[in-house]
């Protein structure tokens, strides 16, 4: 629980003291740490102490909440609460390992509950003392992460990364672990070891693979640093690369030539082929046809941000806003029973958003290029919305009797558009059954043309067997087999 600032607090002072040895202290510090009453620090665990002891800092530390918690958190939580509560009484000087601003949880606790009372001195850090020990520029890019707390999303193949609080080989092992799932296992570490402590420093590399091999690397001074390189999975950001190349001058002329519009069927085409793969449970062709959508999504991003438009960013910003927005029950206070309350509550939502408030605004915002059987149902679901629907799909058949004999007569007339708008009208009323029966047109009819295929092909191989190719001539021939095939489809 959170503390909030309480009136009037003594002084609280934190200090750094830095990553190792006496000579890291700057003056301000020593000069604190050696002539003050009680300093009270987070751990005594560290190699200035007994330096300091021996010029006369008197000291109280807190090691003792490690083994009163099972949590990190909870022992940060408890130092910071303590240091606070002595700060009711009287002035407290706070001491750190390092700077106090660099991975020091109970300074950021200290400061967000009492930051007016706070005074901080610098600390070298031991980012510090680990950069000079690697000779290493940080400023092309470094990444610092707890080795306690990393998910593999944050680590970014193509930066430098320094891994800290690696103080034992379980860590160094989960560690390992975490990192062989975006490294190569034979890529190049190195470990260190008490940096900048005099005869105590050590500095070993290895490949990853062997991170966890020799336990006496590892203690509460320990980091891994890992330095850039080739990623055994490939990242967004490659892709994006990717296209841009393709897209350049030295690229490919048939990418360069490439609009938001010529580009709009491969979407459509590749969106249906991830379907395809969907419903015949092929998951490796999935992999491949996940990846041509987000290819054709990537293409799109870079033809506009080559215009100035918008760049995928935004594209991942817009779809992020939208779905904490749209699921209010999850990122917000709202309670719902159920998904179909999530239903209703979803649609209500797009509606606000698009301010499509009539039943017909809605129907209007169903896009005209869905295929028709899929915006049929769509649009016929809203107005079943409000009532406007059949009580049961039998009476819905009979009105496909009646479409049926109405596009009877116009055949009989001969009016082509006659034809064609009463045979909109039955296909129309089709897929509002199916709707009505809770069936996917779509996919009802996609059914259908397959199972066309299949027995179309069993006549053929049938004929072929006959040695007869299919033709006009031999029709009543292939109507018998046609039977069989629909007969064994039964068996």
């Amino acid at each position: 629980m959170i503390r909030m600032e309480r009136g009037l607090m003594n002084k609280i002072t934190v200090v750094g003291m830095g990553p190792g040895g006496i000579n890291y202290l700057t003056m301000e510090a020593y000069n604190i740490l050696t002539q003050s009453g009680i300093v009270y620090l987070r751990t005594e665990r560290h190699p200035v102490v007994n330096e300091l002891v021996a010029k006369g800092m008197k000291y109280e530390s807190f090691d003792a909440l490690y083994d009163a918690f099972e949590t990190f958190d909870e022992v940060y939580e408890s130092i910071a609460n303590k240091v606070i509560e002595m700060a009711q009484i009287e002035p407290v000087i706070y001491a750190v390992p390092g700077n106090p601003f660099v991975a020091e949880k109970t300074v950021s606790l200290i400061l967000e509950r009492a930051a007016s009372a706070v005074e901080v001195v610098h600390g070298t850090s031991f980012i510090d003392a680990i950069v000079t020990a690697l000779r290493y520029d940080p400023v092309y890019g470094f990444v610092i992460l707890d080795a306690l707390s990393i998910e593999r999303e944050q680590v970014n193949t193509r930066k430098d990364h320094l891994f800290i609080q690696v103080y034992d080989q379980l860590s160094a092992s989960m560690l390992k672990l975490k990192l062989m799932d975006v490294w190569h296992d034979d890529h190049m570490v190195t470990v260190i070891k008490a940096a900048g402590i005099p005869d105590e420093e050590v500095i070993e590399s290895m490949p990853l693979y062997q991170l966890d091999h020799d336990s006496e690397l590892f203690n509460h001074l320990t980091s891994v640093f890992v330095p850039h390189g080739k990623s055994v999975k490939h990242q967004m950001i490659e892709l994006e690369e990717i296209m841009r190349t393709l897209r350049s001058d030295n690229g490919c002329p048939w990418d360069r030539e490439q609009t938001h519009e010529s580009l709009t069927p491969y979407l459509v085409e590749e969106a249906y082929e991830v379907r395809d793969a969907v419903l015949k449970g092929d998951d490796e062709s999935l992999v491949d046809e996940l990846g041509d959508v987000l290819l054709q999504v990537v293409f799109h991003a870079t033809i506009a941000e080559e215009n100035g438009y918008f760049e995928l960013s935004d594209i991942i910003k817009a779809v992020c806003e939208k779905m904490i927005r749209r699921h209010p029950h999850v990122f917000g206070d709202v309670v719902v029973n159920g998904s179909e309350e999530v239903l209703i509550n979803w649609q209500a939502i797009k509606d606000e958003e698009k301010s499509a408030l009539s039943i017909s605004e809605r129907m209007k915002a169903v896009t005209r290029h869905l295929p028709s059987l899929i915006r049929s149902q769509k649009v016929q679901k809203k107005a079943a919305e409000v009532g406007f629907d059949w009580n049961h799909a039998m009476d819905a058949m009979e009105k496909i009797e009646e479409e049926t004999m109405e596009l009877k007569k116009a055949i009989i007339s001969g009016d082509k558009i006659s034809i064609e708008e009463e045979l909109g009208d039955l296909l129309l009323i089709v897929s509002n059954v199916s709707r009505i029966l809770n069936v996917d047109s779509e996919l009802a009819l996609m059914n259908a043309i397959e199972k066309f295929i299949d027995r179309f092909d069993y006549v053929e191989k049938k004929l072929e067997e006959e040695g007869i190719s299919p033709n006009p001539l031999v029709r009543e021939r292939m109507e018998d087999l046609w039977c069989t095939s629909k007969k064994r489809d039964k068996l």
